[in-house]
Formats: C-alpha cells, structure tokens, sequence
C-alpha cells in the first residue's frame, strides 16, 4: 500500500515537559520527543506532512487547547490522523488511564489531567472520515490504553476495550457519524509504550524518552533490506525487539483490521542516494576544540570526532567520510555541500585569528591557512576567506564539491536575526543551524544570501535535456525560472544604478517617481483627533511576515519587458505603468494607497501592476501614458513563500503558538514563546530575516566584480512591496468604514491604532457573533494576520511630537519607546 497522502492527512504531537506538582519530575525529553518525531513527520523522506498539518503543543496547553487540536485536526484528516502524548501518565483504583498536563496532581489523578477517554472520545467522534486512526503514548501505564492479550497479540475484544468500540458480529462498523466504518479499509491503532502495570522511562542523558527515541531512530534510519517502505508494524516490532533486549518495558500494540500493517511510511534505508545514505550526519557540524580533540557536533545531537590537524583535512574529512550535507530541494538543483561551522575553539585550532588582521572582512591571500587550501584545489567564491566562505574544488570524475565555511568569532551569526546562538554552546549551535537547515536551507551567509540562495535552490535557472540529434544530455532552460540576465526598464532600475537616465542624469542621480519606481511599504503618520488623544492608549499590531504573504500567488515578469506608449490597462499583465492618480481623493486619516510616504500622488508616476489593480477595486479609472510589461509571467515566488511559511508555522509551534488559537490565546501564547525555547525563538528570527532579506536581494546589484545574476529583478521586488503596502490599506480600508477606527501611524508592518484599552483585543473590531471582522486585521500565527507590536501612552506618543516634530512615526517606536 502506498504511503497516506499527506494532504488528507493530520498529526497532533504533545509533548509535556514541566509540572507543578513536585512528585512529577520535569521531562524535557517529552518535549524534545515530540518536536523531532514532528520534524521527521514532515520529512519527505518518512512521510512529508505539509507543516501547516502538523501540530506540537507542549507544556502550555490546557485540557481544552489539547482537545481542540485533536477535534481540529480529525475534522480535516480524510487519510490518516496520527495523535501522540509523551510525559507522565497516571493511573485510578479504577485502572484508568489520565494524561498528565502541567498542572496534573500526582495523588489526585482527575485533577489537571487529560483522561484518555476522553481523548479516544474526540478522535472517535470528530475523526470519523479518517481512514486511519493511530494513537501513540509514551507515558506509564500507557497499556491501560488497551488490555493486550497474554500471547501479544490483540484480539477483536481488546481493541473494543482500547477503543470502546461496540462489537459488530458481522464486521461492519456501525456506519453512523462519530464511528469509522469497520471495513477492510478503515482501522484504528494505538501504540503504547508500557504495559499496564509498568513504568516507562527516559534513560540516562538520554535527549528523547526510551520508546520515543527507538522510534525516532528507526524512522531517521530506515530498515536496512527492506523495502522502499515500511509499515507501521514493521516500526513497532523492531522497536519492542530491542526494548525487549534490554529488559525494558515491553511496547504494546492494538490494531483493528491490520492497519498497523497498512499504514506505511518511507524507508529511509532503501532511498538512493539520500540523506539516509550520502547524508547520514545531517546538513552540518558545529567544530569544537576540547582539550586537544576536535569534537564536530551535528543537527540532531551527533558528535564526531575529525583526526583533521588543518584546515584542508577538515574540508577533506567533511566532503569525504563525514556523510554531511543535503539532498536537493529541486531535481534540476544541486545537493548542498557541508557546512563547517567554526567556534572559538575550533577556529583557534585550525588556525585562524581571532579577526581577520587589518580591519579587513577576509585572511590575506599569504596566511598560512589559505595558502593551504589552494594547495589542495580549494577556491573561495567570493574575494577570499571570511566570515562567511564557500569553497570549491573538482572532484571525481569531474563533479565540483563545495564547503560552506562559517567563523562564527568573525560576527557570522549577526545578534538582530540569530539572537544570542553564537555564544551557546556548540550542541545548542547546531541545533539551532541544524532546524534552520531543515527548514529553509542550509545557511550560506547573511539571512538575505541565504533567502535569495533559496529562490535560486527551488527554481534552478538550468534543466538537464537530452539533445534530440545527439542524443547527449546538455544544459537547458528551466521553465518557471529566472533563466537569464535581462535588461531592465530605465524606470526599474533603483536610484545609484549605472543606467542613464533622460538625457543627461547619471544613474546615482535622485529621480523623481515620475522617472522611477517607488513602490514600498507604508511609513506615514499624522496627529490625532481630539476624541483620539482622549483615549488613554496607543497600540500598535505587527502584521505576520509581510512581504512573503503578499509574494504569494504573485505572477511575476519573467524576460525582459516590452515598451507600450498609451496602453489599456491590464492586472494580468507584470509591469510598470506611467499614471497620473493625482486626481484621486481619499480619507485624509488612511494614508493613499499609491505612495510610500502615504501623501496623495502629486503628479504621473511609475506603478506597478498591484497598485494600478488596487485603483481599479476601489473604483477609479486609470490611463497609463506608457508601460513596460512582461507578456510572460508565473508564480516564481510561490514555492519560495510555502517553504518559509512551513518553516514560519513549525517553528512557531515549537514555540507553543499554533492555529486555531483564539485571539487571548494567541496572544498569551506569543507572550510566553521566546521563553520556551531561546533556539526556537533565533531560528525565528532567522526566517523572518531571510524573507525580507531574500526579497531586497532582488534589487542589489551584484557585489563588487561579480558578474550580473538572473536573480537581480528589482521590477519583482517593486511588485512584493506594492502588493504589500495595499493588502495593509485594504484591512485598513476595512476597519474604517466599519468601525469608523483610523490608524495613527504606519511603518512597514506595523499599524498603530488609538485605544481604550491595552491590548489589541480592546479595539480590534468584530462581528455581532464575536467574531474578526471579515477582511480586516485578524490576530493569530498565519502569515498576513497580526500579533502584538506594543502598547504606550497617549501622553508618551504626544511627548514624542513634542520632542521629535508633528512628521514623527510613532509606529517606528511603539516596540522599544524610543525617544
């Protein structure tokens, strides 16, 4: 049977690591159980769950937020619903079975629990579509979940007992909502990590709980012999068999219809030419010096030990036996090599300086160890060997290998999008990099190389094809991609580039938007009404990864683009448009839609096709003078935004703020989530880097000699910020003529309001019924809805006018209170 579509499918993961009662030990390898079983959930090498369908909720979750993930995601789960508990599990007189949840009392086993049937109530319920049911728990006395017979094999009576299934002599299910039908097809399963009667544990030191981590291991590497699949019964066999062997307690299994047979998973030991095999240690190592050993510390808690003494045996023992890198993320793309990720330590022990002698950003061409890697084949790419490096070579039989270098004491990891990581220690390091890497992509450099890196990674420029005369396989095309280095129209070329401009205007001369593009997000502010001052508050709402939510769907120019004098206006057509919106008049309290600086157009000006579509929805009629348009166009971005919206959304997860969430929910939980997990918050930072910074590499001209790139589309970025800026005036739009509710300031994706209260939930409009208003601002984790930006004074905004000027922008500083 094939693997379950992962589309159909959902998971819900929940692992508990702290409690407040003091009988019940922290369990920090629950939580970490969890995330890593989450992460190879969404691996497409095990199952490729799309993040959006995985759920991780930890210690934070009540009762209710737990059942409601479970009935959320069994509504949706057509395929298959998987549901796992790790923590402590606690038991009656009457031998059942309680989930223990942070506030659980451990001699009162009712209070602060979630009871097992009641979670078997809900998937039974609001999962009756699913085809597959699994249920998995890690806990003690998970067995009670259901009586196994002696002989270990489940008879139709205990699984009625696990299930609390009513028996149907003639084998069907009942057909009725709230029961999957009992059908060949149809079945339930429920692993349990113990029996009855016994305890489960974490060894050790161990970073997951025993069963858990057995699993975890298995799926990361595959049964050796198998077939290009395994089922769920091959994974919990090979689990107990060597849980068995040690004496642990024995896992149990309860399975109606075979469908721990049925459901199957990709072997990793029997995929070709993948991590499995190739990449075995993960995307990179984390170099370290301990008293004269060299420790490399892998993504998921590895540690090699490298015999290299330099710098180029290193690169040799990483390209050669270190089994370090990543597959592909396009079949047209190249795999990732290594990264080398340098401490203190390690960088001391190979050589190099603390900094870079002189002030320079790079080692001089005759320091020892550059000399050195020349003299093993190793080329930087760039203008020598920094911070950040990617060394090249030629390998057998013609193939080219690279290394990515990062020196983490030369200020690799910049502190605005890495926080603190680089002073962690090396484990922590790489398991920050390490999520990141899974996540997005390998890191290359700065957030912004990085993300661009990722645009040219899902959208290779070139195809193999074989050459129909000579049958050889040559370099082609790839269609969708940008493939080739265009000639932009003058007025898409930012102001500094080296293009003439009208007849006598040099390119680093200032232009006018009559000659240029100035399509950015809003920064725009103005005083407040008198009823405004009275209101004691000013809040201001964040909108969630703004420019990679409006990249979305976004039909971009590919080729370049063709001059049209007195066009017919087109929102089909990617371009720039010379437009006269001068004579549009709108509420003086909403900024325009059309300019950055949210002041009416004073005259023609460069627009692009969003903002000319925008016009066109709020009724205007527009005459564009000329254009330059591009006849071809496709969705360039979109792979791009899905991969770091899945990032976004798991990583939030890891930071205990999921979908679903009512407003206060989401917001208690934001407040909450950088403390959970510091990692997590920095690979967070880092994604929401590397989408701005991806985008405005669009329009960077290639650094210093280096020649220009396909990749250089300012036009593209012109369009994210304008679809920006009016997806932003379209909710603001909204909630005005709504609610009559105006915003104070805007920079970029933050919006500021005047409020009674201190929280968005106090001005943030809704329905009759309670719920956001539709088309406006919504609180919660999605990309394109809003969480917190921060909450002053009135008294401190009007303090800030009076010390800064009436132009000031009070949303530039409604975060930090700047003065």
């Amino acid at each position: 049977m094939p693997v379950p579509d992962p589309i159909e499918s959902r998971a819900v993961l929940i692992g508990i690591d702290g409690f407040t009662h003091p009988d019940l030990e922290p369990l920090p390898a629950a939580a970490a159980g969890a995330r890593r079983l989450a992460d190879l959930l969404r691996d497409p090498s095990v199952w490729g769950l799309p993040a959006a369908h995985v759920t991780v909720l930890g210690a934070d979750a009540s009762v209710s937020q737990v059942l409601g993930a479970v009935r959320d995601a069994a509504l949706e789960a057509t395929e298959t619903l998987f549901v796992y508990f790790a923590g402590h599990g606690l038991r009656d007189r009457d031998e059942r079975l309680y989930l223990a949840l942070a506030e659980a009392d451990a001699d009162h086993p009712q209070i602060g629990t979630l009871p097992y049937r009641m979670l078997r109530d809900v998937l039974r319920q609001a999962g009756y579509r699913a085809r597959h049911r699994v249920t998995v728990l890690d806990c003690c006395y998970s067995g009670l979940a259901g009586a196994m017979s002696g002989a270990g094999v489940p008879t139709r009576v205990d699984l009625a007992h696990a299930l609390e299934e009513a028996e149907h002599p003639d084998g069907g299910g009942g057909g009725g909502a709230g029961q999957a039908p009992d059908s060949d097809d149809y079945g339930d399963c429920v692993l349990t990590s113990a029996p009855p009667t016994r305890r489960s544990f974490v060894p050790p030191g161990a970073r997951f709980p025993e069963f858990t981590g057995e699993l975890i291991a298995l799926l990361e590497r595959g049964i050796a012999g198998g077939g290009p699949e395994l089922s769920l019964e091959d994974a919990w066999r090979s689990v107990r068999r060597r849980m068995r062997e040690r004496g642990s307690p024995e896992p149990q299994q309860f399975a109606q219809n075979a469908v721990a047979a049925r459901i199957r998973l990709r072997n990793r030991a029997a995929l070709p030419d993948t991590t499995a095999s190739r990449f075995g240690n993960g995307p990179l190592a984390v170099i370290d010096a301990e008293e004269g050993r060299v420790r490399a510390y892998g993504a998921e808690g590895r540690v090699l030990h490298s015999p290299a003494t330099t710098l180029d045996a290193l690169l040799e023992w990483a390209t050669a036996r270190a089994g370090l890198g990543v597959a592909r993320l396009n079949r047209h793309g190249e795999d990732a090599g290594p990264l080398l990720v340098l401490t203190d330590t390690g960088a001391g022990r190979f050589g190099l300086p603390a900094r870079p002698d002189g002030g320079s950003r790079c080692l001089p061409d005759e320091h020892e160890a550059v000399v050195r890697l020349r003299r093993a084949g190793w080329q930087p790419a760039g203008p020598g060997v920094g911070a950040w490096t990617r060394l090249y070579r030629s390998g057998a039989g013609g193939r080219r290998q690279w290394v990515q270098l990062c020196v983490l004491p030369w200020g690799a990891l910049d502190p605005r999008h890495w926080g603190g990581t680089a002073q962690r220690p090396p484990a922590e390091v790489a398991r920050v990099l390490g999520t990141y890497a899974e996540r997005v992509i390998t890191p290359c450099g700065s957030p912004a190389d990085t993300g661009l890196e990722l645009m040219t990674a899902l959208r290779p420029p070139t195809r193999a094809v074989r050459e129909k005369r000579t049958g050889a396989w040559v370099s082609a095309p790839n269609p969708g991609a940008l493939t080739e280095v265009v000639d932009l129209a003058p007025c898409e070329d930012p102001d500094g580039h080296p293009v003439p401009v009208g007849d006598h205007h040099p390119g680093s001369h200032l232009r006018d938007p009559g000659r240029v593009l100035r399509e950015e997000t809003h920064s725009w502010s103005r005083p407040p009404t008198a009823a405004e001052l009275r209101a004691p508050h000013v809040v201001g709402i964040r909108v969630n990864m703004m420019l990679a939510s409006a990249a979305n769907r976004l039909r971009v120019g590919q080729g370049a683009p063709v001059h049209v004098e007195r066009p017919r206006f087109d929102k089909t057509l990617p371009g720039s448009w010379l437009v006269d919106l001068s004579h549009i008049a709108l509420d003086a309290r909403l900024p325009s839609p059309f300019t950055p600086h949210g002041r009416p157009p004073a005259g023609a000006a460069w627009y692009t096709t969003p903002t000319l579509a925008y016009a066109v929805e709020l009724g205007f009629a527009v005459h564009p003078l000329e254009a330059y348009v591009r006849t071809r166009s496709g969705g360039y971005l979109d792979a791009w935004y899905k991969r770091l919206r899945d990032g976004y959304l798991a990583t939030m997860a890891d930071l205990g703020v999921t979908p679903g969430l009512t407003g206060k929910e989401f917001l208690d939980a934001m407040a909450r989530g950088a403390r959970i997990d510091p990692g997590a918050a920095a690979v967070l930072g880092a994604i929401e880097a590397t989408a701005e910074g991806g985008l405005d590499m669009l329009a960077e001209r290639p650094y210093g000699a280096a020649p220009p790139r396909p990749a250089r589309r300012p036009d593209i970025r012109a369009a994210v910020g304008a679809t920006a800026r009016v997806n932003t005036h379209r909710k603001m739009l909204k909630v005005a003529r709504e609610a009559d509710l105006f915003p104070l300031a805007v920079a970029a994706d933050c919006v500021v309001y005047a409020s009674d209260g201190p929280s968005p939930l106090d001005f943030l409009p809704r329905t009759p019924e309670g719920e956001p208003l539709p088309g406006g601002f919504r609180l919660g984790v999605t990309p394109g809805w809003v969480t917190y930006a921060g909450t002053r004074s009135t008294a401190w905004a009007e303090d800030l006018r009076a010390a800064h000027g009436p132009d000031v922008n009070i949303a530039h500083h409604i975060a930090d209170g700047g003065s």
